[in-house]
């Protein structure tokens, strides 16, 4: 079933791909981040389509596991209490109250359910009227044993916001012992594994070079960026994002990062 929770009441410009030290060519258009739980049996359909929209270039599209329905039976595996906290921050921040699962939001602007395509699609579009949405040129890349981020500038001056990386798990396969889903093997696709600020973005060209040694674990086979207006505890609307399939580089370089989650 649909699961709803209340939390308390109260971003199309040219954003780049690149892989192995590659620019690539695409526009990412949305940054979508699917709440899910291994606990909600109205999940597994929301978790399929990430999956097949994780394939289109023009989406960056990651799985952000809750862990509030841990207590129905089945503890969630890949689940983080920072990813509650996120999907809560949102609904604050959008004043509706609205947190369940499988919730998809839209550039961190909008809310979906997660398994309806066309209502994703027209989110999407609906988020695109904002010119600031997905505006600053995004550039990823690993090379030198570095995962390389290039941050453009903005027409805006006057915007701004944080720079997070998230190393993601690209397909994770669970077998569920109980709860709403038990007995059923589930693929988790882009599956957010840690949260990491680079830094503040203050609308001027930026750039970090970070040790992949820094990220690479054996899960972790990819890397999520976003620019992002507001904190932490305020997300507001994504103004850039873009991903990049890690491989097997290693480095002992050092680098700065900060784990905030």
């Amino acid at each position: 079933m649909l699961r709803r929770r209340l939390a308390s009441a109260p971003i199309i410009a040219s954003v780049l791909i690149a892989t192995y030290g590659l620019a690539g060519a695409g526009q990412p258009q949305a940054l979508l981040e699917l709440f899910t739980s291994q606990g909600c049996s109205s999940c597994p359909p929301a978790d399929k389509l990430l999956g097949e929209l994780a394939r289109d270039p023009s989406l960056v599209a990651v799985s952000v596991p809750i862990d509030y329905w841990d207590y129905l039976g089945w503890k969630d595996t890949l689940a983080s209490p920072a990813h509650s906290a996120r999907q809560r921050a949102y609904a604050r921040m959008r004043g509706d109250r609205q947190v369940y699962t499988p919730q998809i939001v839209v550039n961190g602007s909008m809310h979906v359910l997660g398994s309806d395509r066309a209502a994703i699609e027209h989110t999407i579009e609906q988020t695109d009227r904002n010119p600031v949405i997905m505006s600053v040129p995004v550039l990823m890349s690993v090379g030198g044993g570095n995962l390389n981020v290039k941050i453009g500038s903005a027409e805006n001056r006057h915007i701004g916001g944080e720079v997070w990386l998230c190393p993601l798990a690209r397909s994770v396969a669970v077998q569920i012992g109980r709860g709403e889903n038990h007995g059923r093997t589930v693929t988790y696709h882009n599956v957010v594994r840690r949260w990491l600020k680079l830094g503040d973005w203050t609308g001027t060209d930026s750039t970090w070079n970070v040790p992949v040694s820094k990220i690479k674990t054996g899960e972790i086979d990819a890397a999520a960026l976003m620019v992002q207006e507001g904190t932490r505890d305020k997300p507001g609307i994504i103004l850039g994002a873009a991903f990049v399939p890690i491989g097997g580089q290693m480095t002992d370089d050092g680098g700065q990062m900060t784990d905030d989650r």
